[in-house]
């Protein structure tokens, strides 16, 4: 089974997700700020990443950056999803960037192609 990190600190974003994703068949992982995130990254060394950008502590480009430097992890395709319009070309290698709110299949098909 494909798994999916969702990094966001908005609690109601997470559980969406997780319900989303797991409704689809996928197995779900979550983390409420970058650090933490990155640690779980590591840990699980997940298929998938949704990073939000605008979190407590360190910001989703700061994260990605970090988790491009290691070699487990660097491949991990990434979908940016921000409540900021007009952000998404803040991690230039995202494969995606969504807005909040986001469309449901969109998100859904983005996360097929790439896992």
């Amino acid at each position: 089974m494909k798994k999916i990190l969702i990094v966001d600190d908005d609690p109601n974003i997470v559980d969406y997700l997780v319900t989303l994703f797991e409704d689809n068949g996928y197995a779900t992982c979550s983390a409420g700020n970058a650090q933490d995130g990155f640690e779980m990254a590591k840990q699980e060394v997940p298929d998938l990443i949704t990073l939000d950008l605008e979190m407590p502590g360190e910001w989703g480009p700061r994260f990605y950056r970090k988790m491009s430097e290691e070699k487990n992890l660097k491949n991990i395709p990434v979908v940016v999803i921000t409540g900021f319009s007009g952000s998404e070309h803040a991690i230039g290698k995202a494969v995606a960037s969504l807005t909040k709110p986001f469309d449901r299949g969109e998100l859904l098909a983005i996360v097929k192609e790439y896992v």
